[in-house]
Formats: C-alpha cells, sequence, structure tokens
C-alpha cells in the first residue's frame, strides 16, 4: 500500500513539475475592480520561481466625501492550463487608510485596516509582452470601522505589460 501511495504522489509531482511555465519575471499594469471604492489599483507582479510569483496591488480613492488607500501583498502559485493560459491561486495580506467626511449632521471618520486575502484567476500571456487576467480576490477587514461586515468581494480584470 505505502508503495503505489508513494508511486502516485511520484507520478502527481512530476506531472506539476513538466508542465511547461510562463511566467515574466516581472509585469506591471492596472487592476480594474470595484472592491470598497477601490476602482482601480497599480499592478505589479515578481517572478520568484518556475510557478510562484509576489504580486502587489495599490489601490486609491479620492473624491469628495471618501480618501483612501490599500497596499496588498499577495504569494501566488501559477499553474499552466495550455498555451499561454494560466491558472492561479494565492493568499496574501494588507493595510489600508481611509478618511470620511459624509457631509453636514454626519459624524466624520478615519483610522486604519488590515486585511487577509484570497486570490484564485485566470491568465493569458500573448506572445508580445502583454497578459490579460480575470480573478476573484475575497477580503477580510480587521480594525476600524472600514466596512459594516468586514468582508469585501472582489472580482477584477487585470492588463500588464511584462518584461
Amino acid at each position: 500500500m505505502k508503495n503505489i501511495f508513494l508511486t502516485t504522489a511520484l507520478i502527481v509531482g512530476t506531472a506539476f513539475a513538466t508542465q511547461a511555465q510562463d511566467i515574466s519575471k516581472n509585469a506591471l499594469g492596472l487592476r480594474l475592480g470595484d472592491n470598497d471604492g477601490f476602482g482601480g489599483e497599480i499592478s505589479y507582479q515578481r517572478g520568484l520561481g518556475d510557478n510562484n510569483r509576489l504580486e502587489l496591488d495599490l489601490g486609491f480613492r479620492n473624491n469628495d466625501d471618501y480618501d483612501a488607500f490599500k497596499l496588498v501583498g499577495l504569494y501566488q502559485w501559477v499553474w499552466n492550463i495550455e498555451g499561454g493560459f494560466n491558472w492561479y491561486a494565492g493568499v496574501g495580506g494588507g493595510i489600508g487608510s481611509y478618511s470620511a467626511d459624509r457631509g453636514p449632521g454626519f459624524n466624520d471618520e478615519d483610522g486604519t485596516f488590515l486585511l487577509a486575502a484570497g486570490d484564485i484567476g485566470i491568465e493569458y500571456n500573448f506572445d508580445i509582452p502583454l497578459q490579460l487576467a480575470l480573478d476573484f480576490r475575497p477580503e477580510i477587514y480587521f480594525g476600524d470601522e472600514f466596512r459594516d461586515d468586514d468582508f469585501g468581494p472582489d472580482l477584477a480584470l487585470s492588463i500588464r505589460y511584462r518584461f
């Protein structure tokens, strides 16, 4: 029984290790979603190995009654589907700050918050140095009353220049 389990684990491990990966050393672009008013984020990816990378996203918001920023870091594992298509999953966290001026008769609020995040998505790397991705990043918030329910689902489309 041990030999069957060991042989199966070895075959599965070899299959995952031999898949060709197309992870760029660097990628820079925009992540466009709509979580908590952070409609757009500047996104940077740094390849760490053949099938993992680090992603940093800086989102900011500035309007009449709400100013905020959020920095999120994610460690991602990447698996090749076929050709330039990859899917990925990751975990991470972040920090943010907000200031809300809700107008006359309302209490102004400001504070900082921490967050824990997961990430799952699909991407396509073109033959030119361009990457398109669609991902889902649920976030759980800790600290000040940034959100009433302390949970923020985030669906976003990304476009990045790979170099």
